[in-house]
């Protein structure tokens, strides 16, 4: 029971983390996760066309974030860990946590849908939507975990691949940004 007395030793009597986190709702998250990336393996193996298909696991270094209003002086250089694993084709999975635009951490658990495919010049391109659940934004939800659909274009070599978002503005709550998103493949 190791899970469990990690649990007590770490929450607070009100089943939240020391800074405030929920426990319950990281639980979830991390059981959606999982829940995904099952559910996306196993419906790759189902299409016979993509049985050569053999898992990518990407790491990043976080998001660097082009702010359409540089007034501001926002963090573009949004460093932290994550991580990305395309379990077909047109599916990934994608977790991570990063120092964000506003100097707070950020967390997030994402799924990736790229149907558009193509290759060039040894590179292969994918377009689609990524949607996400995301926290440690102040002023949007109190810093709470809130939902987003993102559009996202990937280019991927061997090793080396590139992640691209637009983060739209909403007034008093995201400043919108073009996301760029380094990544190393692992295997």
């Amino acid at each position: 029971m190791i899970h469990s007395d990690l649990s007590e030793h770490y929450l607070t009597q009100d089943n939240t983390l020391s800074g405030g986190t929920d426990m319950r709702r990281i639980r979830v998250l991390a059981r959606c996760f999982v829940a995904l990336t099952a559910a996306c393996s196993l419906n790759a193996h189902a299409d016979p066309r993509r049985a050569e298909f053999s898992p990518k696991i990407w790491l990043n270094p976080g998001v660097y974030s082009l702010h359409f209003d540089r007034s501001k002086h926002l963090r573009d250089d949004n460093v932290g860990l994550g991580i990305e694993v395309a379990v077909a084709p047109d599916h990934s999975v994608m977790a991570g946590s990063f120092i964000n635009s506003n100097r707070a951490r950020s967390r997030y658990a994402a799924y990736a849908w790229r149907p558009l495919h193509a290759r060039y010049a040894g590179l292969d391109f994918a377009a689609g939507i990524v949607v996400g659940a995301f926290d440690g934004y102040p002023n949007y939800k109190g810093g709470g975990w809130f939902a987003a659909p993102l559009p996202l274009v990937s280019v991927e070599g061997k090793r080396f691949g590139v992640n691209l978002s637009v983060i739209p503005t909403l007034e008093n709550r995201v400043d919108g940004a073009l996301s760029i998103q380094f990544k190393l493949r692992l295997r």
